[in-house]
């Protein structure tokens, strides 16, 4: 995986982020002091987790042959009482049966990123010199 590194951008809170060659802002809202010219931090957890729900989805029923056209995934994130809370909410299209569209629902949650947002995580902060 290539390891993504953030920096000062324009306005009072953009950042400028790249991962390899490619490059992207994250930004707050208005609102809440930025400039709006990216997605949130918060944001980018979501699409995080709605892309790896639905790349998952994809791989998992290309293999199998089922006829899944396409699988649209949003995600929400609610902040209450110290707890991020999560609402994913999943469209399966295309000629599936029941029994291939909840298998599906049930390999939604084994995305990597599910596993790593609902497993234990660590994070080690160290100082570059």
């Amino acid at each position: 995986m290539r390891k993504v590194e953030s920096q000062f951008g324009e306005g009072p809170l953009q950042q400028k982020l790249s991962a390899g060659d490619l490059h992207f802002l994250s930004d707050a809202e208005v609102i809440k002091g930025g400039g709006g010219t990216g997605p949130s931090p918060h944001e980018y957890l979501g699409a995080a987790l709605a892309a790896c729900t639905s790349m998952t989805l994809k791989m998992y029923a290309s293999r199998k042959a089922m006829n899944l056209e396409n699988a649209i995934v949003t995600v929400d994130i609610e902040r209450s009482d110290d707890i991020e809370k999560f609402t994913r909410d999943i469209q399966l299209i295309g000629n599936l049966s029941a029994e291939e569209k909840e298998r599906l629902m049930e390999i939604a949650d084994k995305c990597p990123i599910h596993k790593a947002l609902a497993g234990q995580i660590q994070i080690k902060t160290q100082p570059v010199s």
